[in-house]
């Protein structure tokens, strides 16, 4: 954060952005089937490409949790993800809701993602970020297993009609050790309680005037714990297309202030000082105090870092 912006000095802010397109959101699942989707105008490059030159203008690298479908039909847009430094992550592979699918389709969609980003950038892929945050308790094992070492879907916030849930996680522990080797690194909140108002991005963003949204960031950070923000491609199209049959809640959700949109994070860009989401947690693997460990049922954490 520039010099005016104080912060805690042990605290750390990570950008991500989520790379899907604009048809595969769940606003437009009632409305643009899966089987339509090749059919549908690809507009994600563009967009991407957008964002990647606002970061690249302020030297600013960050997590990009790319689709494996996205991927597959955008490869040069990974590898320039790749190549200017940032950390390339997965969203999965269809975009479908973590809590929607069984174990076995769950192992399948992320491995199948997992696989074809390491093909192109030719690294090990260790981030996983679950669709509309749908994460749930049994497919943190299976991202272990699988050769993920965090997760960074929770949004401890009081209630949503989407997000997944992980017992035991907080607002005020945004990043925690929930097995032995693997962690979760939570999207950031304001606390309420054990809980939280959601301040990590999305249309919540969009919404909220920027001059009240910095506070809140200015205010995380200055209780020393991390801010952790994302963002999608095509909150930065206000042009993209308008399918009809749409509730209004729906539309609302997936076009407020799209037209405000890109000058917004402009600006929170060059107000914050960012690092991918890789580096805060080395960065805090790596301080005096270790991380937290939860030992909950059904996971096996034998105890914080040393």
């Amino acid at each position: 954060m520039n010099s005016s912006h104080k912060q805690h000095p042990d605290s750390h802010a990570a950008m991500s952005i989520d790379v899907e397109d604009w048809f595969q959101t769940e606003n437009m699942k009632g409305v643009i089937e899966r089987d339509r989707w090749d059919s549908c105008e690809l507009r994600v490059e563009r967009n991407t490409m957008r964002i990647l030159d606002i970061l690249d203008a302020r030297k600013t690298r960050a997590t990009f949790f790319v689709l494996g479908w996205v991927a597959e039909r955008c490869p040069g847009l990974v590898h320039q993800i790749a190549s200017m430094g940032h950390e390339v992550a997965s969203h999965g592979y269809g975009h479908e809701l973590v809590y929607s699918l069984t174990p076995k389709q769950f192992r399948a969609d992320i491995t199948r993602s997992k696989k074809h980003l390491e093909d192109l950038i030719g690294k090990s892929v260790l981030g996983y970020r679950a669709p509309c945050f749908s994460i749930t308790e049994w497919a943190i094992e299976i991202l272990q297993e699988e050769g993920f070492t965090y997760d960074s879907s929770a949004v401890p916030t009081i209630a949503h009609d989407r997000y997944g849930k992980l017992d035991g996680i907080e607002t005020r522990t945004p990043i925690v050790a929930i097995r032995d080797g693997f962690y979760e690194v939570c999207v950031s909140c304001i606390p309420v309680g054990q809980r939280g108002i959601p301040w990590g991005g999305g249309g919540y963003f969009r919404f909220l005037p920027y001059a009240v949204w910095k506070q809140g960031v200015r205010a995380i950070l200055r209780s020393g714990r991390p801010y952790v923000f994302y963002i999608h491609p095509w909150e930065f199209d206000p042009l993209q297309p308008r399918p009809t049959g749409l509730k209004a809640t729906t539309n609302f959700r997936q076009r407020v202030n799209l037209q405000r949109c890109e000058a917004r994070f402009s600006a929170l860009v060059r107000d914050v000082n960012w690092i991918p989401i890789c580096e805060l947690l080395d960065t805090r693997k790596s301080a005096a105090a270790p991380i937290p460990a939860l030992p909950l049922v059904g996971r096996r954490v034998e105890g914080a870092l040393p």
